[in-house]
């Protein structure tokens, strides 16, 4: 089901987990910027102790009117895989203990190809959320792709939510991307920010599970 514009009025309280600082921006922040009112909770498992974006990720969060908190789980070039169980202990140690409306976190073949982090985040919210050891009503996962690299990433139509961005939201998004993380306008991050945001969305834990368990292998 796709809907043109997914605002609600009524308050939730949402978190976002992530692996980077920016992440939250570049696939959601329009999601953030519609829903201010919402109580906002972001968290970053990776580069906590980085000196560059950690301090620009707190001044998004200031820009979105969000709260958050960082971790500093190994995010070398190399992309060395991490035990899941080793994730999904950073995640519960990092999320505030409370009963969730929403939780968005990345889809398990991540956005773009490729990074081990988004898919090794989004596995562990997935099972921790069917476990029981986070709780929320939905769970909803980025739902973008590039084509094996084709091209940059792009939100997919046919997922449950897809929202083309109304041009002064995504110019804000922009701007907490170029202004607030720094990136330059020629940058790989300027250039992906997604004109439109999407997300397979799921309201029941064992339907989240089979789902996970049913996407192809990465190559």
């Amino acid at each position: 089901m796709s809907i043109e514009n997914p605002v609600i009025k009524s308050q939730k309280a949402a978190a976002i987990i992530v692996a980077h600082p920016d992440d939250e921006t570049l696939w959601a922040g329009g999601t953030i910027l519609y829903h201010e009112h919402w109580d906002w909770t972001v968290v970053s498992l990776c580069r906590a102790s980085d000196t560059d974006r950690a301090p620009k990720f707190f001044k998004a969060l200031q820009v979105f009117g969000a709260q958050g908190i960082m971790g500093d789980m190994n995010d070398g070039p190399e992309q060395t895989p991490l035990p899941l169980t080793a994730v999904e202990k950073q995640v519960l140690a990092l999320l505030p203990v409370q009963h969730y409306d929403l939780i968005i976190t990345h889809h398990p073949q991540g956005e773009y190809t490729r990074h081990l982090r988004h898919e090794e985040v989004s596995r562990a919210v997935i099972r921790l959320w069917q476990q029981g050891k986070i709780i929320a009503d939905e769970l909803w996962v980025f739902a973008y792709e590039d084509g094996l690299k084709a091209y940059y990433p792009e939100a997919v139509p046919e997922a449950t939510i897809y929202h083309v961005l109304e041009k002064d939201i995504w110019q804000r998004k922009y701007e907490v991307v170029t202004n607030t993380y720094g990136f330059k306008s020629d940058s790989w991050e300027a250039a992906t920010t997604p004109l439109a945001e999407a997300f397979w969305c799921f309201s029941n834990p064992e339907e989240a599970l089979q789902w996970l368990n049913s996407l192809p292998p990465e190559l």
